[in-house]
């Protein structure tokens, strides 16, 4: 029996090894998985203090290979931001959903490992806020999808998506794809972040990408690449064509001087890379969209003589400032490159205090950039920066267009069926009856909340007697509204005698400085009681008495790597204490939440991004990186508008302020201050070194550019003013409209161009209300309402007949100028018109808009997508009124 029993044993152990051996690897060549593993060691040794929630689903038995090598894979790149704030088992959770799809759809074994590995496995698109998505949209979709093709799939989703979410702007923290669906809509950074983590869900490659700043106009824009049959296209997330590669924005992007995306992990792809890191690469996606050259440039020292080191940035002119598109850094011989649009580029260098700048043309081959400058001199400059032009766009026939808005209007009762069950407003105000509470501050934040309200509702109802419930509600933003648990909201929401408040604390800075949640971008989380949990009372007392001692924690504590949390999505608080590392937003964020929990008012300065806390009547910068200037001397700079302006100038609209620091010039963000929104006005500002950005933009998207450099120093008062550049050369008439053509009002009313005009002139604007470009120029007008009121002319909204369906969204839009008007152009009629006097090949890219003279004279016109049009054509009405 011993022996039958050791064999038995044996075969047995041999089976297991056999097994072993023929389990698959996820990452099949061995040099890569090496490389991968190594990585992964390093990262596990860095992350010890969350050893236990991050590293003990290696214990589980049942762990397969190519499971471990998976998870392997994710935590040996993943920012910092993920292994601060998640566990081992959510990363499981996305391995296993990741195979469960490819193993579930046909095209699953057609896609290549790198490209599965890269776009998607990672359960990441940018600096979305994670949740658990991949597996909800799997079980809603698979069904759906499971006979199509790929390409057909990949559509499908698409139509989906728009079921689920459609485009409306908002702030700069990107909700987790299940938050947005709560709330029906989203900037495009949203839209495409949610439409690339559906694609993925189903084993669809995606990724996101975006061009970080348009140069023919203002603002940016984002989208999706998928993979289908061995080729990436585009489609625009949220917003489904009948077909791939097609989407309003094919025209701004054959404009664009950078399309790019981030890839997590060691990458090996084709593309050429911006950037490479031990953790990611940013690869340049342009030529996928727009003809390109060779951007080659050259910097030198004083004596003409290569530097090795410095740092370059390729910069375009958008919001009035000079933004950096690429950054690089030179070899031994002083050179760099990169791969960009045909259009112009300022380089701009710098390394030890000294810097140089030139700019790059379209025909230029290498730029050489002299460091010979230094902070300190005052002077100006003005230069033009031409961008590429416009260029055809693929045409798709009537059919398909008609077929696809049908459905369109389809999917958009979908989704404002979802949204009908949002609270109404009587409901609203009778439970703030119901509670005695105050019914218009109810309903506000109720409406605010959207799809989030019934957790909004229940934090008014606990709260309700609360003395700081609607102050405290007022200091979250709109998206807190929407996408906050009560319970998150309950847990800093205390009452006063919970905590001691820093003796002498004004009382309007306790909600907005101490109890408020919101910091900065980052989600909110109950961070307020876990930190209070965290030290015991005589240490709290010693805190609350100073804030030296949170500043010495977070300066001995804290390790700070920018560049590990390459996302930039912020940390929790919590997630900081226990990683003990994070950048320096993430680590700001933590000053000010610790700071909080112990009743120190505290902020990060919203104009100058300063971390700082309230103190003896004053608030004072928090100092934790030794190269940091301490608290340095006030100047006084009065900013004022040049009286002969065509038109108001408007902060990131025709000017910015920059402060200099670390080589280059950082934009003060002053957009939402009341201090600027009248000239003259007064700043308090750091002594040092600045830079005051004008410009002015032709109707081609070319600008006209001013910069004037100056330095402030401590406790003097100085002046200067914002004057526009004019754009030089002359407007003429591009064509002629019959000013007698009729059109019917939306009342049933016929009348003529020329009646609506008023005698003074006539804005047209064609519109495509299902998509996001003509969505801007309504939230453009409200801008300039006052001045298009003064002039007295009119304003004609025409929507083309096969595009009526989606008119219903016009009345959202509020602000619009006293002599505006909506009209059905029937059969596109007036349209054709139109295109035809301009001679343009127009194919649906609108908006199209126009502004004619009183005599019918086309002085203006601009199709598809673009910022600030409503200014442009005011700039035109005041030369010629």
């Amino acid at each position: 029996m011993k022996n039958v029993s050791f064999i038995i044993f044996f075969l047995c152990t041999a089976l297991a090894v056999s097994s072993c051996k023929k389990e698959k690897h996820f990452l099949k060549k061995e040099i890569y998985r090496k490389q991968v593993q190594e990585q992964f060691e390093k990262r596990k040794a860095e992350a010890q203090n969350r050893s236990n929630a991050l590293f003990s689903i290696f214990e589980k038995e049942n762990l397969n290979v190519e499971q471990r090598e998976a998870l392997e894979f994710l935590y040996a790149y993943m920012p910092l931001c993920d292994m601060a704030d998640y566990d081992g088992e959510f990363f499981l959770n996305q391995v296993n959903a990741a195979f469960k799809a490819r193993d579930y759809f046909s095209w699953g074994k057609t896609v290549p490992d790198d490209i599965f590995r890269h776009f998607v496995l990672v359960y990441r698109i940018n600096n979305e806020y994670l949740d658990t998505a991949r597996t909800v949209f799997f079980e809603e979709l698979k069904e759906r999808i499971k006979n199509l093709s790929m390409y057909e799939a990949a559509l499908e989703v698409n139509h989906w998506c728009h079921e689920k979410v459609t485009y409306k702007g908002t702030d700069a923290r990107t909700s987790a794809p299940l938050a947005l669906i709560q709330t029906s809509w989203g900037r495009c950074g949203e839209e495409s972040t949610f439409t690339t983590a559906a694609l993925r869900a189903v084993g669809i490659p995606a990724r996101q990408c975006y061009t970080p700043r348009w140069v023919h106009t203002d603002d940016n824009h984002a989208w999706v690449e998928v993979w289908v049959d061995g080729q990436w296209h585009y489609l625009g997330a949220c917003e489904p064509e009948p077909e791939l590669d097609v989407a309003w924005f094919t025209g701004p992007a054959k404009r664009a001087m950078m399309v790019h995306t981030v890839v997590f992990g060691l990458y090996t792809g084709p593309e050429e890379k911006n950037l490479e890191t031990p953790l990611y690469s940013k690869i340049n996606l342009l030529k996928n969209y727009a003809a390109t050259r060779k951007v080659e440039v050259r910097v030198v020292d004083e004596n003409n003589q290569p530097v090795e080191g410095a740092k370059v940035k390729f910069k375009v002119y958008n919001y009035a400032e000079l933004y950096a598109i690429a950054e690089t850094v030179t070899g031994k011989d002083g050179k760099t490159s990169i791969i960009s649009g045909k259009g112009d580029l300022i380089i701009w260098a710098n390394k030890n205090g000294c810097f140089g700048y030139g700019k790059s043309e379209k025909e230029s081959q290498t730029t050489v950039v002299q460091l010979n400058r230094k902070a300190g001199a005052s002077y100006g400059e003005d230069f033009v920066i031409n961008v590429p032009p416009e260029q055809a766009i693929k045409e798709l026939s009537p059919e398909k267009i008609a077929v696809n808005a049908a459905r369109l209007t389809y999917e958009d009762s979908i989704r404002n069926a979802f949204m009908s069950t949002f609270i109404k407003e009587d409901e609203a105000r009778l439970l703030a009856q119901q509670h005695r509470l105050n019914p218009e501050e109810v309903r506000k934040y109720l409406n605010l909340s959207q799809g989030n309200w019934h957790e909004i509702k229940d934090f008014i109802i606990e709260k309700k007697d609360h003395p700081d419930l609607f102050p405290f509600l007022a200091s979250l933003a709109a998206k807190d509204l929407r996408d906050t648990p009560a319970a998150y909201l309950i847990d800093h929401l205390q009452n006063r005698d919970a905590f001691a408040v820093k003796s002498g604390t004004p009382n309007e800075l306790i909600v907005p400085y101490i109890l408020s949640p919101r910091i900065d971008r980052e989600l909110i989380k109950p961070w307020r009681s876990y930190a209070q949990n965290q030290w015991g009372a005589k240490e709290k007392e010693m805190i609350r008495n100073n804030a030296g001692l949170i500043i010495d924690y977070v300066k001995n504590a804290i390790q700070i790597r920018d560049e590990e949390n390459y996302y930039n999505c912020r940390i929790t608080p919590q997630g900081v204490y226990e990683l003990k590392i994070a950048d320096r937003p993430s680590r700001n964020i933590f000053f000010v939440a610790a700071c909080r929990s112990f009743g120190i008012p505290a902020r990060i300065e919203s104009s100058t991004g300063k971390t700082q806390y309230f103190e003896n009547g004053q608030w004072i910068d928090a100092i934790f990186d030794p190269d940091e200037s301490l608290n340095l001397p006030k100047a006084k700079l009065t900013v004022q508008n040049a009286h002969d302006n065509l038109t108001k100038p408007g902060y990131y609209t025709h000017y910015t302020l920059a402060y200099f620091k670390d080589g280059d010039f950082q934009t003060l963000d002053f957009e939402n201050n009341p201090l600027v929104a009248q000239f003259p006005y007064t700043l308090e500002l750091d002594e040092g070194y600045y830079r005051l950005t004008t410009g002015s933009r032709a109707n081609d998207g070319s600008v006209f550019v001013h910069t004037e450099y100056f330095e402030l120093k401590g406790n003097t008062s100085s002046r200067i003013s914002v004057r526009l550049p004019e754009t030089k050369g002359k407007l003429f008439v591009k064509g002629i409209v019959d000013m007698n053509s009729t059109v019917t009002l939306n009342n049933s009313i016929k009348t003529t161009l020329k009646e609506l005009s008023k005698g003074k002139g006539l804005m047209l604007c064609f519109l495509d209300m299902g998509k996001e470009p003509s969505k801007h120029i309504l939230q453009d007008l409200p801008v300039v309402q006052q001045a298009l009121n003064e002039w007295g002319g009119g304003v004609l909204f025409l929507i083309p007949e096969d595009k009526a369906a989606n008119v219903s969204g016009i009345s959202t839009f509020k602000g619009l100028p006293e002599n505006t008007n909506w009209v059905i152009d029937n059969r596109r009629e007036l349209l054709r018109t139109v295109t035809g006097t301009l001679q343009i090949d127009f194919n649906d890219n609108f908006p199209l808009i126009l502004y004619l003279s009183r005599n019918g004279g086309i002085l203006y016109s601009a199709a598809g997508y673009r910022i600030g049009a409503g200014e442009e054509i005011l700039k035109i009405i005041r030369k010629t009124d």
